[in-house]
């Protein structure tokens, strides 16, 4: 299993779960007046903002998955669908939302998906994008060429202790490769 590319990200972004609050908040405020019926949330970082925008918004939220990932590491290439977006979007103003845009391509390739499906209006939405993100989303929350740190994917569980993730263990350490020692920002620190 290859590793992610973090070559490109120039410095740490730490973000609290009250700045998550406040992006989705955001995000929100720009994307009401675009009236989305449907909510489709690409998992599994994504949905964390889908679902608290098909709260605040008042829409149905349908989870998909279309990923490089498996099992946590990067595996493929391309993204590959795991769990395509139901055919409720047929005719429907739809939003597609994913936490963050690398590359651009999976929210790309899930919104070509939904126009072909039928959708009558598509738009995408994301917490976090770079800026060589291309196509764009049409709503971000925030541009940012960092390592961006999610406060739900810091740590992971491993034989009863809680360590930071190694893939961000990882990306903090070619972000410093003079430091002996990186962890990931403690919520607490931010």
């Amino acid at each position: 299993m290859q590793p992610y590319d973090y070559s490109h990200r120039v410095g740490v972004e730490p973000i609290s779960w009250e700045r998550f609050e406040a992006l989705v908040r955001q995000l929100a405020v720009q994307i009401e007046p675009d009236e989305p019926q449907i909510v489709l949330g690409i998992a599994r970082g994504g949905l964390f903002p889908a679902t608290m925008l098909s709260c605040i918004l008042r829409r149905e939220l349908y989870p998909v998955r279309l990923t490089r990932r498996f099992n946590d590491a990067v595996v493929r290439q391309q993204p590959t669908w795991i769990i395509r977006p139901p055919d409720k979007v047929r005719g429907r103003r739809v939003l597609i939302i994913d936490e963050i845009a690398d590359s651009g391509q999976t929210l790309a390739m899930a919104a070509e998906e939904v126009h072909k499906m039928g959708a009558s209006h598509v738009r995408t939405a994301v917490l976090y994008a770079h800026t060589w993100a291309h196509p764009r989303p049409d709503y971000v929350g925030l541009t940012s060429d960092a390592l961006i740190l999610n406060p739900w994917d810091r740590e992971i569980l491993m034989d009863g202790q809680f360590v930071t993730h190694p893939e961000l263990a990882a990306a903090l350490k070619f972000q410093h490769p003079s430091s002996p020692s990186q962890t990931a920002a403690s919520p607490a620190s931010e």
